[in-house]
């Protein structure tokens, strides 16, 4: 223990360099230091100034400016000072002189020195302006590393924002790519979808597959989380639906299938809700399996409303398990409305959610609208609502029976 706190004590004396070409005065200022607990080094020349300071550090530089016997100009240490001004961590410097004048401490201030000394010099007040230095160099070596810590983290931050912000975009294009680049469309109907993303990007995925010149697959999903992997999952479901759809396939089978395969790709944490519908357009029939998503709304020319939510659970979280299938009739004038949460549950500035009542409520305004400005009227109204700032992917799908 008794040695800790003398290796401690050491690691807290000041450590000094004493540079003089005089033996006598080196000697006087080392046993004035040494006593008073201060760790000393000294020096005689300007060159071996330099280089005792490229090997240890210090707290202070207590140094003469005349180094040649036949000179009182201090020149040399005008020198010296104008080299250690590009000295890497160089400590505080005090400068001692037998030949001071004034202009001589005003160049060497100049230069950085911290002070200046008059030899022959008194004890207490050289003692007194070696601490106040001492301090100052101290602090600001402080001030020094809190700074570059600072800055090393601040350089980490970005570094890791970049790579988020890289991560992001590469998530977007991929969750972009594999969205439909057209509609399909079928003879009697008008079909069109939208797609807001949000700032982070999420998980939505909508398709519409024509399987022959009478039958069109539509679907719409919510890849639960955020970001690559969420982008990652949407493309594995885009997969698993476009291998399984066809004409022979109910919807309540296509979810059966497609929550065994995923139930096995899919971390824990993670699901997806998913809505499959089947349009038989000559006999205007849409059959359909909703496995967990928001229930479209079905909004028929007389301004009644539906929802189609027979199906079953969410994908990905229980590989075994069965979906029943609905089937609606439609008629001219009627609209569907595939939609994601990112539409209802978009928040404004007071924390409020836009919901389904205002959705609802914009349908039932919309009779006579095609389904472009459908989209472009609820999408334009949930964009104010929150202001702009989508916390979520927005998507939304609208069939139209003409």
């Amino acid at each position: 223990m008794v040695n800790g706190l003398m290796d401690e004590r050491e690691m807290l004396a000041p450590r000094v360099l004493i540079a003089d070409d005089q033996p006598d005065v080196l000697e006087a200022l080392r046993l004035l230091l040494k006593g008073q607990g201060y760790k000393i080094a000294t020096a005689n020349s300007p060159s071996t100034i330099l280089e005792t300071l490229a090997r240890e550090p210090f707290d202070l530089l207590l140094m003469d400016l005349n180094y040649a016997r036949d000179t009182t100009s201090g020149r040399e240490g005008l020198d010296l000072l104008g080299q250690l001004e590009h000295f890497p961590d160089a400590p505080p410097i005090v400068v001692m002189t037998g030949w001071g004048t004034v202009g001589l401490a005003v160049e060497t201030m100049q230069r950085g020195v911290g002070d200046f000394v008059e030899k022959p010099w008194e004890n207490n007040r050289l003692l007194e302006i070696l601490r106040k230095q001492i301090q100052y160099g101290r602090v600001r070596r402080e001030t020094l590393l809190r700074r570059a810590a600072e800055e090393v983290h601040s350089s980490e931050m970005a570094h890791q924002l970049r790579q988020q912000e890289q991560e992001i975009e590469e998530a977007r294009k991929i969750q972009q790519g594999f969205l439909p680049k057209e509609i399909p469309q079928v003879r009697g109907y008008e079909i069109s979808a939208a797609w807001q993303p949000a700032h982070v990007v999420g998980g939505d995925y909508f398709d519409a597959m024509k399987l022959d010149e009478d039958t069109l697959a539509l679907c719409i999903a919510d890849v639960a989380g955020k970001g690559m992997p969420a982008a990652l999952l949407m493309s594995n479901l885009q997969a698993t639906v476009r291998g399984l759809a066809s004409m022979t396939m109910y919807p309540e089978e296509l979810c059966v299938r497609a929550n065994h395969l995923i139930s096995q790709n899919i971390a824990e944490d993670r699901f997806i809700t998913f809505f499959y519908g089947l349009l038989d357009a000559p006999h205007r029939t849409l059959r359909y399996a909703n496995a967990g998503h928001n229930p479209p709304v079905v909004l028929r020319r007389d301004g009644e409303c539906e929802r189609l939510r027979k199906g079953g659970g969410v994908l990905g979280i229980f590989a075994h398990r069965t979906y029943d299938g609905g089937e609606i009739s439609l008629e001219s004038g009627d609209r569907v409305v595939l939609f994601t949460d990112g539409v209802t549950e978009a928040l404004n500035g007071e924390n409020e959610e836009f919901g389904e009542e205002r959705l609802l409520r914009l349908l039932s305004e919309s009779h006579g609208l095609r389904v472009s400005q459908i989209q472009e009227k609820i999408l334009g109204a949930v964009g104010a609502f929150t202001g702009g700032n989508f916390q979520d992917d927005a998507t939304l799908m609208i069939l139209a029976v003409e």
